[in-house]
C-alpha cells in the first residue's frame, strides 16, 4: 500500500469504506494488527487532536505533552523494566511481555507498515497518537483485559472507545461481538464486551496519566486509583468460551 500523507493540521474524514474492508480482514484473522491501525485512522477523525487538547487541562498534562517522551522507547528499556518492584505495574507489564513475547517496539513497527510518514513526525497530534499507541498493552494489565485474541482484545476496544471517543475502537468491538455471536449461539463474549465499555466509562481517564511514573506504582494501588472495575463477566465468558473450546473464534 502506498504511504499514507497525513496533514495534521486537519480533522482526517472519515473513510468508511476503508474501515469495513479492514474489519473484515481483522475478523478473519486476529493476528492481522495493521488492520487495527487502518480502521483508527479510517475512522477516528479528530480524537488525537480532541484528547490532546483534554490532556493539557490536566494536572500533569503540561509537563507531560512538553517533556515528549517516546514511550515505545522507554518500554523498550529492558533493564530499567527488570528494576521495577514486584507487584508494581512494570512488573506486571514485564510478565506480559515474557508471557506473549510482545514488544512496545515490535506495535509500533507494526503501526507503520502502510503509514510511513507518521514515523517520528514532530507534531503534538502525532506525538499524541504514538502515545496512545504504546499505552494499549499496559492498559492490558492495569484493566486485567489479557491479550487473548480476540476476547481479551475486543473487551479493551470497547474499553477504549469509553474512554477516548475514538470510533475505530467501537468498530471493532461491536464487530467481534457480532461475530461470537453468529459463530457461538452464546451472549457471553457480548456480555463481557459491554462490561469492558462499562468499565472504560466508570474509570478515570487513563490517557492522562504520566506512564513513566506510574509502572513503579503498586498494581493493586493503580486500580483503586483509578476506579477500574473487576472483568467478571470476562472470566466468565472465557470459561464458557474454553470449556466449547471456542476461544479462539
Amino acid at each position: 500500500m502506498a504511504t499514507q500523507v497525513i496533514d495534521w493540521s486537519k480533522p482526517r474524514r472519515r473513510e468508511w469504506g476503508t474501515a469495513l474492508a479492514a474489519l473484515r480482514r481483522l475478523l478473519a484473522n486476529g493476528d492481522d494488527t495493521v488492520q487495527v491501525f487502518r480502521i483508527m485512522r479510517a475512522l477516528n477523525g479528530d480524537t488525537l487532536a480532541r484528547n490532546y487538547r483534554r490532556l493539557l487541562t490536566t494536572a500533569n498534562g503540561g509537563r507531560i505533552a512538553y517533556q515528549r517522551v517516546e514511550l515505545a522507547e522507554r518500554f523498550s528499556d529492558r533493564a530499567w523494566i527488570d528494576s521495577l518492584p514486584e507487584g508494581s505495574v512494570g512488573a506486571a507489564y514485564r510478565d506480559f511481555l515474557d508471557r506473549t513475547g510482545y514488544s512496545a517496539t515490535g506495535l509500533a513497527e507494526v503501526s507503520y507498515t502502510d503509514a510511513d510518514v507518521e514515523r517520528g513526525v514532530e507534531h503534538p497530534h502525532a506525538w499524541y497518537g504514538r502515545r496512545e499507541r504504546d499505552i494499549h498493552d499496559i492498559w492490558h494489565v492495569i484493566t486485567g483485559y489479557q491479550a487473548d485474541e480476540p476476547l481479551g482484545e475486543a473487551c479493551l476496544v470497547a474499553f477504549s472507545y469509553a474512554q477516548t471517543g475514538g470510533l475505530g475502537w467501537a468498530f471493532i468491538a461491536a464487530g467481534a461481538a457480532l461475530k461470537s455471536l453468529r459463530v457461538t449461539g452464546s451472549r457471553a463474549f457480548a456480555r463481557a464486551v459491554r462490561e469492558g465499555y462499562r468499565h472504560g466509562k466508570a474509570a478515570r481517564w487513563l490517557s492522562g496519566e504520566d506512564y513513566v511514573q506510574l509502572l513503579a506504582e503498586p498494581l493493586d494501588a493503580v486500580r483503586k486509583r483509578l476506579n477500574i472495575g473487576d472483568p467478571v463477566l470476562y472470566r466468565a465468558a472465557q470459561t464458557e468460551l474454553r470449556a466449547k473450546g471456542l476461544i479462539g473464534i
